[in-house]
């Protein structure tokens, strides 16, 4: 596992009511975090050096390179001089199977997401999280969050990373994961709730960050029914939660939130009608 530092104290000059002062500011450490597959990169990412194993595990599921955590023989976290190279190996026959996928690739793209070959799979059919059973309260929905903003010691310190939550109903966190970068701290909250061997529909998501496309492709695979978030969903967002089955909370702010889609998981009087 990584010895790299999460966090660094770096050298300021701050200006604060109308008082200027030098001090110091602790800001969180972002360095290129490769995966790679078979000896080959699959995609580099830029995010902080912490739970890199749960990292490369979220991340080998919501890419859709594997399909349980059974499908991962094994990860190497091997440190550069300029980055951290996540070696994940593969059993043999899906080994095999990404190989394939990379030698039917007719060149080069530029999509911007990682390990895409194509716009098809870029818009992939959404895992579906209909069937999910669960129902929760607007006290849950106002819970997760706070305590999702109270479990982050890295955004603490630094105002600068994102964070992601597995909330269980009557039960409090999970599981709590940071990061600089938005989907990587999702990922990395995936690979920690297969870790501890928890069913994703058994819980909710709550994230720090807006909801795009990818946050909800990532909490379907996980098999959670309920996504939460702090900031607004994009449109495309909504239309996969929506064909997903999944309830798709956002703008939370203390007491009052807005539902997207499938709002029957809210418990009847949780929430008043409105006209």
């Amino acid at each position: 596992m990584t010895q790299r530092p999460t966090r660094i104290a770096v050298r300021r000059i701050a200006r604060s009511g109308g008082v200027v002062r030098s001090g110091e500011r602790i800001v969180p450490e972002e360095i290129p975090i490769a995966f790679s597959y078979g000896g080959t990169t699959h995609a580099v990412m830029m995010g902080t050096p912490g739970d890199l194993e749960d990292f490369a595990v979220g991340f080998t599921l919501t890419e859709g390179i594997v399909a349980t955590r059974e499908e991962i023989a094994s990860i190497d976290i091997v440190e550069g001089d300029q980055g951290i190279d996540v070696q994940v190996s593969l059993v043999e026959d899906v080994a095999a199977a990404l190989s394939a996928r990379r030698r039917s690739m007719a060149g080069p793209v530029g999509c911007g997401l990682c390990g895409i070959e194509s716009i098809e799979q870029a818009v992939r059919k959404v895992s579906d999280v209909s069937v999910v059973a669960m129902t929760i309260s607007h006290r849950d929905v106002v819970e997760a969050v706070s305590l999702l903003n109270g479990a982050q010691p890295l955004h603490r310190e630094t105002r600068a990373v994102h964070g992601a939550a597995f909330y269980i109903p009557g039960k409090g966190l999970a599981a709590v994961r940071e990061d600089v970068g938005r989907h990587n701290a999702l990922d990395k909250l995936c690979g920690a709730v297969v870790g501890l061997g928890l069913e994703g529909g058994s819980g909710v998501v709550a994230v720090t960050s807006r909801l795009s496309v990818e946050m909800v492709q990532k909490a379907a695979i996980l098999g959670s029914p309920v996504l939460i978030a702090i900031s607004a969903p994009t449109a495309l967002a909504i239309r996969t939660a929506e064909e997903a089955g999944m309830t798709l909370i956002a703008l939370v702010r203390g007491e009052d939130f807005e539902i997207f889609t499938h709002p029957h998981r809210i418990q009847p009087g949780s929430i008043s009608d409105v006209a």
